[in-house]
Order: structure tokens, then C-alpha cells, then sequence
């Protein structure tokens, strides 16, 4: 194998490039007779690489960042212009080119894979700049380092294709002039989404996928773990740019939200990057997309690093995640728990021993393995007349941290390359190293399938339908790599669609801490995306580690999410993932995080106090086992008691005159009324249901008819004897005052509120009711008594009795005799009124078991009043002065000189003609 031989052009410029440019005199005509034309030099580049094309019958071209920049002049117009020179070795880019180096040289030596055709190869460094990028470019035209792309003027093997650059901006750059000429151009790293448009680079073809697919990638992990405030920050070229803009209309939806998005200065700047920082310092969001190459995204780091930043998680773009250059220990604390996607990675091979297979000096022009030595050992290489950078960074304040190697410690050229650790012979993580492998293979493919073309089967319509493989024009050399590119390597089976684009998987890797100290990626998952609509996500959530004090997956919101019983309320002005927490109304409930809208909960249930749960509505009635419920059945059943003793008394004293008079029989029905209607009150108690609904109110109404109507008998005989009074013939009030008169009234006052109540029953009868009106936290059970007339013509017909009652006793108060009993029914009357009269309003304006209540108290306030009135006065004369009950007292035939004691009427007295009459209505 020929020895790489090495290019260094320092800054002599050489006269070689001819313009035509007519030289005129004075008055403007043409100098000479024949117009001679003048020819003079524009320039040369400053072009540093490897060329090795001896004996090859084809070249493959190929651009790396074999230093990180280019340095800046100072005043580049007080001095005629240069081709700039470049500075900071990169260890990672040099192990690239000698991948390329390897991979020809498999390839030269495979006796199936273009046998007997030797490849040659001209790699130039690009020094990560666009202006290297061009000028390697326009010198893989010429054949040569003079600017006339309009000629190739080499003498060698020709170009077949190149492979580069090392970064998308660069290989927009290239792609533009080499595609004026059809060349083919492979790249190996620059994944810009730009670069898939064939009207504007019509001949690049890559190895690493679009940044389609790995944005897609990326907003898939976002998702998956739920992340919904993301910063954004991307290099200031087309691959952060458009890696950005993908990922971000991949990422946004209802959900998920850019919090920021910054760009890191493609030239340093010191204050812009500190704007940055501030930024991520000020943002809410803890998860952060990184779309940059190392070299650009490191000065940000460095800055990151002096402000503290700390428990962020970071968001890696294959250009950095395996990084040498980022991926140090004592970034660690700023880095750890980055989650990247690296692309598919290979072992290769025989690399290792290959890169292990550095001689400097052996080849006094290869100053690109005596610069490489230099950096890598910190040492100077005796009479190397070169000052190099061997810090590949910038400090803090922006300047230059240059070395002078004269004052270094001198190379012995015999350092043991193998104990050096280095990004260089780092060959577990051969990402980009590997798509550099494969970006030669497809050129080498590409040249196979040219070879074999059958004639009369080839794909070209003018001129011979194949071309020889040793005189082939680019444009015939890359239809084959567009249209037919499948290939294997290594295993791997690569296709190359019409767009130049592949689908290969990533790794989805994180930052962790190995065992010796070093930052290990660690694989968590996976990213496998086939085409457009075909794709896998896979990783392990349990193997991740996150860089923060409680190690738990971190949380990224605009604000604290919203908790459920809680929706989210707009913010005005503010993107939809920024918003307030507005608790839910009554009746509405959020059961999930961050909820959008609350939902009402049904008819039968409430919210609760947290408004995260639907529960049954407070029920409200009027139960046994309330303290209310319980002091009104002991008063129910305490006056039933009462009643059942003033019966027990009649019972035994049923003989005497005072038990007699006026009808014992209706007595006992009073008193069995009142015992009726004080039970009733029990009915109001209690869960209401159909059946209690119905006979509560009918037991009351056809008790109280049974009582008034008793009374109204009563009241009536008194009444008729005060009239007799005044009448001439005495015989027709005895006929009048007969107690068959009485039964009859009472029988037909109970025959026609029987009959009402029948009617009510039959056509409009109350029901339970469950009221959630009045309450919309608690459902209230109560009746709906149905008909209001029947129910008002049911009342009424008491009401009616009572009045005639009242009447007919208060007419006949002032009987002249020793105990008037019309006294104190027209007394029980006014109770029973005053009663009903203050329970309407009370029952009017009270809700619940509360309105229930009233009514039990009125029921037993009117059912006393009328025990008391009634009955009270006689049972104390039977009782306590037992020697005025007797016929002669009681018929007013004696006089009585107890004047403690009431006056209980239970006589008839009068006077007709002069004569006292007294009549004793006794059974």
C-alpha cells in the first residue's frame, strides 16, 4: 500500500489560475495589435489532507473536521487575502479520516468488490468551517488547489464521488457546487432535513438518517413521559435550525408547549451565549432539546457550567451524545442523565490496529501525523517549525488558549500510542465512525454496479446504454448510487431510497457514571423508524438514571400541574401549556390530572369537598333516630298516654253524672280521635314512601273530622238547649237536645270527609317526592301531596267543622248553670285556630325535616289544647272533688259552695215561665 502522502500548502501563493482580462490604454482601445490578453493569479488554497492516488484507477473524495476552526485575522484587508489557517486538533474527526483510509483499503484488497480496480483517495480538512468546505470543494473539480472549477486539470485518477462533510451547514455548502457537476456526494453526519430536497441537491446521498426521524424520535420520548414545557436550543446553521423547526412540529400539540428556544452563536460571543444561560436559568422548563454539534454546543457548556446549572435533563441529538469532547467526567454534574439518540453503531473490523498504526516522521509531509502526535502527547516534534493549539477549546472570556509546543517537552516519536486514553482510540461507541465506513462502501457499490452493467441492459438512452468503469462520466455513477444504492456491510443491510435518505435504528442512550468514573451511555431503548408511517418506540423507564436530588423522572410544566377538582383555566397571551388552576363548581368534578373541563356529576349525586368525586346527595328527611324525630314520637305516644288515662278514668267513673252528661259515647269517640291523631304524627316521622305519603295526611284529616265533629255534636245540643231557653214550649227543646241528634251529625261529618278523602285517594293521591330544589347539595325527601284542591277541600271540611263548633259553643257559653261545658270547647276552639292559623306561615317558610316538624308540632299542639280544654276540667272534678259529681249538682237541682273548683258544664239548665227547668242529657 502506497504510503498517505500529505499535503501542506502554507501561504505561497503560486501564479497558475488565467483570467482573461483585455489591458486597455489611455483612450480605452485595446493594448496591441491583436488585443493581447493579460494573464494573472487570483490565488491558491491552503488545503491539508491526505491524497494517496497512485496507480488507483479511481479517486473517492473525502472532507472531515480534522480541526475544530479556523483562525480569525485580525484586519483581513490591510493584507492581500490568504487561505485561512486552521487550529484545534480534532482527535475524533482524525480518527474518521483514518476510517476512511481502513475502509478503502478493505475494500482495495476484497476480491469480490471491484476486483483488480484500485481506489485511491483525497481527503482535505474542513476545519469545520464553511470557507474550507468550499475550498475543498472547488479543488475536488479542478483536480488541483487553484480556483477553476470550469476545468479539471489533474493528470490522475479521476474523482468518483466524494464523501463529506462532517456536519450539515458544510455539506449544504459542498452539495451546492458539486452538484452544478452531477459528482456524487456521500455524506456520514449531517442528518439537515434540507438536504432531502433533490431540486436543490440533486446528487447528495447519506448514511445517517434525516433529522425526520430522529425529531420524531424525540418527540415520542417527550410524550411518553408525559413532558409538557420544553426548551430548545440549536446551533446557529441549517442542522440546528431544521433539526429544531422538526422537532417542534413533531412535539406541539394541545399538550406540550416550546417554553424557549435559544441558538448558540456559530462565532463566539461571550454575551450571547450568558443570554442563553440566562434563559435556561429563568425557564420553568426542566427538559431541554440540544440540536448542535459538540464543537458548537461546547462553549455554551463551559458557560453552563461557571452560572451552576444543575438538575436539568438534557435532550440529545446524535451530533453530541457520545462526544468526547462533552461526554467528560466533570461535566457529569451539568450532563448526567442525558437521554440521546445515537445512530446505529458497528464494530469494525481491524480498526483499532489500524489507528494504532501511526508513524510520525516517517513522511516528512505528513505534518498532519506529527500535529496529531503533538496534541495527543503534549509534546513538540523536534525542527517541526509549527506553533498548534492543542487546547481544542475556548475559555470563558472568549480568548484563545494557544500552546506553543517550542517550549514543550520534546517527541521521541517512541510514546506508546496504545496507553494513551484518547477520543481517537475509542472505538466502543463507532457511531459516525461507522456511517463513515458505510458512506465508502456505497460509493464502492455504486462503482460494482457500473462494472457489471450488461450491455444491451444498461440504463442509459443516449449513447452506449453502459459506460466502463474507467471512463464513466459522475452523472452515470450516480444514477446507480440513487436508484439501485442496496448494499451489506458488516451484517447491515443499507438501502439508500430516491431521495438519498436511509431508515436505520437508534439507540437511545443515557448518561450515566461507570464504575471507573467516565460518562457511560448506557442503552435504554430503542427508535426503529422504517418509513413515514412505520415505527418503533421502545425503552425501560426502571433502567433510566435522572439527574436529580430525588432520582424520580423529573416533571417539565409551565406550572404545577392542576390537580383533580381542578381544571385548567386560559391564560391570556400565554401558550396553551401555561394556565391557571380553577377549582370546579359545585355539582362538577375533575377526576384526572390536569383536566380541561370539569363534568357534572347525575341527578342523584354531588360533588364532594376535594370536587374529585361524585357521592351520593345528602339525603334529608325527617328520621327516627334523630334527636328531633325521637322528642316528637315520645310527645306523640306521651299525649296518646294521657288520652288512654283520661279514657281509663271515664271508664271507671262511666256511671257517674258528670261522665254521663251530654253523651258518654261521644266522649269515649273524642277521646279515641285524639289518640288517633296523636299517633298520626308517628306517620310524619320516617323516610317518606308512597304508602305513608298517602295515609298520613288522610288519618289526620278523617281523625280530626271524628274529634270536631264529636265536638260539633256536642256543641250543637248545647247550643239548641241556650235556644229553648227562650222558646214557650219546652217539649221541642227536649225533642231537639235527644243524643240520636248528635250520633246523626257526627255520622254524616265522618261519611262526607270519608268520601273526600276517597276522592282524593282515587284520582290525585300524594306520592314521595324527592325535592332538589330548594338544596342542590342534598336531595330532600318529602311528599307531594298531589291534588292542592282535594287536599285544601279535605282540610277545609275540618276547618269548617271547627268553625261551627266554635260557634255553636260560643253561643251557648252563658248557660245558667254550675258547670258549663260550651265554656271550654269554645276555649279548646280558639286554641285549636290560634294553632293552625301560626302553623301556616311557619309551614310556608320552613324547608325539609324542619317543615315536617311543624306540622307534627301543630298536630300535637291542637290535639292538647282539646284534651286539655276538654277533658282536663272534668277529670279533675271527677277525680279531685268527687262530692260534686252528682246528678243534683251536675243538673244544677243544688247549689255548690266549692268555689275553687271550675265550673265543668255538664248540665242543661233553664227557665221557662218562671220555673227552673234543668234537664241532665245523660246516655
Amino acid at each position: 500500500m502506497a504510503r498517505a502522502k500529505f499535503w501542506l500548502l502554507t501561504g505561497l501563493l503560486m501564479q497558475a489560475l488565467y483570467v482573461f482580462e483585455p489591458t486597455r490604454g489611455e483612450e480605452g482601445d485595446t493594448a496591441g495589435e491583436e488585443g493581447e490578453e493579460e494573464c494573472r493569479l487570483l490565488g491558491k488554497f491552503d488545503l491539508r489532507g491526505y491524497v494517496n492516488a497512485e496507480d488507483a484507477m479511481h479517486v473517492i473524495g473525502g472532507m472531515f473536521p480534522m480541526h475544530f476552526r479556523t483562525i480569525l485575522e485580525e484586519d483581513p484587508t490591510s493584507t492581500p487575502p490568504n487561505s485561512p489557517k486552521c487550529e484545534g486538533f480534532n482527535f475524533r474527526g482524525y480518527r474518521w479520516v483514518k476510517a476512511m483510509i481502513h475502509a478503502i483499503n478493505v475494500i482495495n484488497k476484497d476480491e469480490d468488490l471491484l476486483p483488480g480496480i484500485k481506489l485511491g483517495y483525497q481527503i482535505y480538512d474542513t476545519c469545520y468551517t464553511m470557507s474550507k468546505t468550499v475550498e475543498n470543494s472547488l479543488a475536488f473539480l479542478t483536480g488541483q488547489n487553484e480556483t477553476t472549477p470550469v476545468f479539471r486539470c489533474s493528470t490522475g485518477a479521476p474523482l468518483a464521488a466524494v464523501v463529506g462533510a462532517g456536519g450539515s451547514t458544510l455539506s449544504i455548502a459542498s452539495s451546492r457546487i458539486l452538484g452544478l457537476y452531477y459528482f456524487p456526494q456521500v455524506g456520514y453526519a449531517s442528518s439537515s432535513l434540507l438536504l432531502t430536497d433533490k431540486y436543490q441537491f440533486p446528487t447528495y446521498l447519506r448514511t445517517i438518517p434525516s433529522d425526520a426521524v430522529q425529531s420524531k424520535g424525540m418527540a415520542d420520548l417527550v410524550h411518553h413521559f408525559g413532558w409538557r414545557w420544553i426548551g430548545t436550543i440549536a446551533a446557529d446553521d441549517d442542522y440546528g435550525k431544521y433539526g429544531v423547526k422538526a422537532f417542534k412540529e413533531k412535539v406541539e400539540n394541545t399538550y406540550t408547549c416550546i417554553a424557549f428556544s435559544e441558538t448558540i452563536p456559530k462565532i463566539y460571543s461571550r454575551e450571547k451565549l450568558k443570554k442563553v444561560v440566562e434563559a435556561i436559568k429563568n425557564s420553568t422548563a426542566t427538559v431541554i432539546v440540544v440540536y448542535s454539534s459538540d464543537i458548537d454546543f461546547h462553549p455554551l457548556l463551559e458557560e453552563m457550567m461557571v452560572s451552576n446549572i444543575s438538575s436539568k435533563t438534557w435532550i440529545a441529538s446524535e451530533a453530541w451524545v457520545t462526544s468526547a469532547l462533552i461526554a467528560r467526567p466533570e461535566y457529569f454534574p451539568l450532563l448526567g442523565g442525558a437521554i440521546g439518540f445515537g445512530v446505529r453503531k458497528g464494530d469494525i473490523p481491524g480498526l483499532k490496529e489500524f489507528l494504532l498504526d501511526v508513524r510520525p516522521g516517517e513522511d516528512p509531509e505528513d505534518d498532519m501525523a506529527i500535529e496529531f502526535w503533538q496534541s495527543a502527547f503534549n509534546c513538540t516534534w523536534p525542527n517541526a517549525n509549527i506553533s498548534y493549539n492543542t487546547d481544542n477549546r475556548k475559555n470563558v472570556t472568549g480568548h484563545e488558549n494557544r500552546v506553543n509546543f517550542a517550549s514543550d517537552v520534546l517527541c521521541t516519536g517512541k510514546e506508546n500510542l496504545a496507553e494513551l486514553n484518547n477520543t481517537y482510540l475509542d472505538v466502543s461507541e463507532l457511531r459516525i465512525t461507522y456511517n463513515v465506513y458505510k458512506a465508502v462502501y456505497a460509493v464502492a457499490y455504486g462503482l460494482e454496479q457500473l462494472r457489471t452493467c450488461e450491455p444491451g441492459h444498461g440504463p442509459f438512452s443516449s449513447g452506449p446504454d453502459c459506460t466502463k468503469i474507467d471512463e464513466f462520466e459522475p452523472w452515470q455513477l450516480m444514477y446507480y448510487m440513487k436508484n439501485r444504492m442496496t448494499f451489506s456491510v458488516l451484517g447491515e443491510d443499507v438501502h439508500i431510497d430516491d431521495k438519498g435518505d436511509v431508515y436505520t435504528s437508534y439507540d437511545i442512550l443515557n448518561w450515566q457514571k461507570g464504575e471507573n468514573g467516565e460518562v457511560a451511555f448506557v442503552p435504554v431503548g430503542t427508535f426503529n423508524m422504517t418509513s413515514e408511517t412505520d415505527m418503533e418506540f421502545h425503552i425501560q423507564n426502571d433502567s433510566i438514571f435522572w439527574n436529580n436530588p430525588a432520582g424520580a423522572r423529573p416533571r417539565s410544566t409551565c406550572n404545577l400541574n392542576c390537580q383533580p377538582g381542578y381544571r385548567k383555566g386560559i391564560l391570556q397571551g400565554k401558550p396553551s401549556c401555561c394556565y391557571d388552576c380553577i377549582r370546579c363548581a359545585e355539582g362538577q368534578i375533575s377526576n384526572i390530572t390536569d383536566a380541561r373541563e370539569c363534568t357534572g356529576c347525575e341527578e342523584d349525586y354531588w360533588s364532594n369537598n376535594e370536587r374529585n368525586k361524585c357521592v351520593l346527595k345528602e339525603v334529608e328527611y325527617l328520621a327516627y333516630e334523630d334527636a328531633l324525630g325521637i322528642t316528637l314520637i315520645v310527645l306523640s305516644v306521651f299525649g296518646a298516654l294521657v288520652v288512654l288515662s283520661v279514657t281509663g278514668v271515664y271508664i271507671k267513673f262511666r256511671n257517674t253524672a258528670l261522665v254521663k252528661a251530654n253523651d258518654r259515647e261521644l266522649s269515649f269517640l273524642i277521646q279515641f280521635s285524639l289518640v288517633g291523631t296523636l299517633m298520626t304524627s308517628i306517620l310524619f316521622i320516617g323516610k317518606p314512601e308512597d304508602w305513608s305519603c298517602m295515609s298520613r295526611q288522610v288519618t289526620l284529616a278523617l281523625g280530626f273530622s271524628v274529634c270536631l265533629s264529636c265536638v260539633l255534636g256536642k256543641t250543637v245540643t248545647l247550643c239548641l238547649t241556650q235556644l229553648a231557653m227562650n222558646s214557650k214550649v219546652a217539649e221541642k227543646a227536649r225533642m231537639l237536645v235527644k243524643p240520636i241528634c248528635q250520633k246523626i251529625i257526627v255520622l254524616n261529618s265522618v261519611l262526607t270527609q270519608v268520601g273526600i278523602v276517597c276522592a282524593y285517594l282515587i284520582l290525585n293521591p300524594p306520592r314521595m317526592y324527592k325535592n332538589t330544589q330548594f338544596s342542590i347539595t342534598k336531595i330532600i325527601y318529602e311528599c307531594n301531596e298531589g291534588s292542592i284542591l282535594y287536599l285544601c277541600v279535605m282540610f277545609g271540611f275540618d276547618v269548617f267543622l271547627a268553625i261551627l263548633s266554635f260557634l255553636t259553643a260560643f253561643v251557648a257559653r252563658k248557660l245558667p248553670n254550675n258547670f258549663n261545658e260550651a265554656k271550654f270547647v269554645t276555649f279548646g276552639m280558639l286554641v285549636f285556630f290560634i294553632v293552625w292559623i301560626s302553623f301556616v306561615p311557619a309551614y310556608l317558610s320552613t324547608r325539609g325535616k324542619f317543615k315536617v316538624a311543624v306540622e307534627i308540632f301543630a298536630i300535637l299542639a291542637s290535639s292538647f289544647g282539646l284534651l286539655g280544654c276538654i277533658f282536663v276540667p272534668k277529670c279533675y272534678i271527677i277525680l279531685l272533688k268527687p262530692l260534686r259529681n252528682t246528678e243534683e249538682i251536675v243538673g244544677g237541682r243544688a247549689a255548690t259552695n266549692d268555689k275553687s273548683a271550675p265550673p265543668t258544664s255538664a248540665s242543661c239548665t233553664s227557665e221557662v215561665n218562671n220555673t227552673t227547668v234543668s234537664t241532665v242529657l245523660e246516655d
